[in-house]
């Protein structure tokens, strides 16, 4: 069986998302997972994500659960405040 159809573009949440000094960056991939560095320290914090609605649920690799909404272009992630990588709020990162 063949299909015509088209693949779905990621959702729009995926990429990039950077603290306003860029000492926090959570990458959403497509694939439903994530990855977050700190500092230097890359893939401190690895796992996957689900989203509903504007709500995002994380699960750490070791069990570890968190949230996060976006609101007005602003993904707020428990005591963090994240932009778009790119965003002019993101102070050039």
């Amino acid at each position: 069986m063949t299909s015509n159809a088209m693949p779905h573009p990621p959702h729009p949440y995926v990429g990039m998302w950077v603290t306003a000094d860029g000492f926090i960056r959570q990458e959403l991939l497509a694939t439903g997972r994530y990855d977050e560095a700190r500092g230097n320290r890359k893939s401190a914090y690895t796992g996957s994500y689900t989203v509903t609605g504007n709500h995002i649920d994380y699960r750490d690799d070791t069990g570890f659960t968190a949230t996060g909404d976006v609101r007005d272009g602003i993904l707020f992630h428990e005591h963090l405040v994240l932009y778009r990588q790119g965003d002019q709020r993101a102070k050039g990162v």
